[in-house]
């Protein structure tokens, strides 16, 4: 029989089910009294140690996994998140002078530094999503706390800052905890972390190392989203089946959204994007007419996930035991 879950105190998060309860958040107000906050936010390789290609998320899902031997396939699907769909994405934001964050994969990004330096330069964001694409779960805490280090200094170097906010995906049950402290030994500010679903705004949470502490901080969460999510083209049964269904649950969610908005409950929206998969160009069409879409309204604030922290922390600062 499997043992019970036990809890370790320093890493322990109490579970939240009520939030904001039935009226939501009346009180937040977005820049500009928009009526909706609208973000639009690597792989495993033998040639970097894993003993296997990347078997998520791909184009062609069938194939065998192979063992200590390059997958050339999988890999050329990465390369052209990096070689085309990037630069497509890019331009168009640019276009529509939308700023997003990118969730970089520091290993990722150090081989194509330019990705990160043109988004300095264009105002964009560039968030953290681990040193690699791999899977953290059994990792040891002192092992992941190294990772995490190692994630922090290798954007900062291409950046000129250590990223402001984590997405792991496949982080560990010492995740929460240990990208705040990290960040705090290396005297960098975490703004912010995604690593929940929980909502569609932000929220506050508890650090259970912080119990005993007075000048507790907390962990701010900016909630990301698996249903505005590209991915879902590589999810058989439960995905899109095409084009015109991503942009349907994209506006249908939107719509949704501003709507409370306008009835005086400011919302998040956000869209999650994978340049192998939305910068493919019958794909890339589907969320150029939903970004053309939202252009078109009042009230839209289409911002990076820092600016819609900072825009959250300024009116809702954190206060010790406050689950919300």
């Amino acid at each position: 029989m499997p043992s019970a879950y036990v809890q370790h105190p320093e890493f322990g998060h109490d579970r939240d089910f009520r939030g904001y309860g039935e009226h939501g958040l009346p009180e937040l107000k977005w820049p500009k009294d928009a009526k909706i906050a609208v973000s639009f936010g690597g792989e495993r390789s033998v040639l970097s140690g894993d003993g296997q290609s990347e078997t998520n998320l791909k184009e062609n899902p069938g194939g065998p996994t192979r063992i200590n031997e390059r997958n050339h396939n999988v890999e050329s699907e990465y390369e052209y998140g990096s070689r085309a769909g990037f630069w497509r994405l890019f331009r168009m934001f640019n276009k529509y002078d939308m700023k997003f964050t990118l969730y970089a994969v520091a290993q990722a990004v150090e081989q194509v530094p330019e990705v990160a330096t043109r988004c300095v330069e264009m105002g964009h964001d560039v968030a953290s999503h681990a040193y690699r694409w791999i899977e953290y779960h059994d990792f040891s805490v002192e092992k992941e706390r190294e990772w995490i280090r190692k994630g922090i200094t290798a954007l900062k170097n291409l950046t000129g800052y250590a990223p402001k906010g984590w997405y792991y995906g496949r982080g560990s049950p010492h995740s929460r905890t240990l990208i705040p402290q990290v960040y705090e030994e290396m005297g960098e500010e975490l703004v912010w972390a995604s690593d929940t679903y929980a909502d569609d705004v932000p929220y506050w949470i508890d650090r259970p190392d912080e119990k005993e502490k007075a000048d507790a901080k907390g962990c701010l969460m900016v909630p990301y989203s698996y249903d505005c999510n590209d991915f879902k083209f590589h999810v058989a049964g439960s995905g899109f089946r095409d084009p015109d269904g991503f942009f349907t649950h994209l506006k249908n969610a939107f719509d949704v959204l501003y709507e409370e908005g306008e009835a005086g409950t400011p919302k998040m929206m956000t869209i999650g994007l994978h340049c192998r998969i939305i910068g493919r160009p019958g794909r890339f069409k589907a969320l150029q007419d939903f970004v053309e879409y939202i252009s078109q309204k009042q009230g839209v604030w289409v911002a990076t996930r820092t600016e819609i922290a900072e825009a959250f922390k300024a009116q809702f600062p954190y206060k010790k035991s406050c689950l919300a």
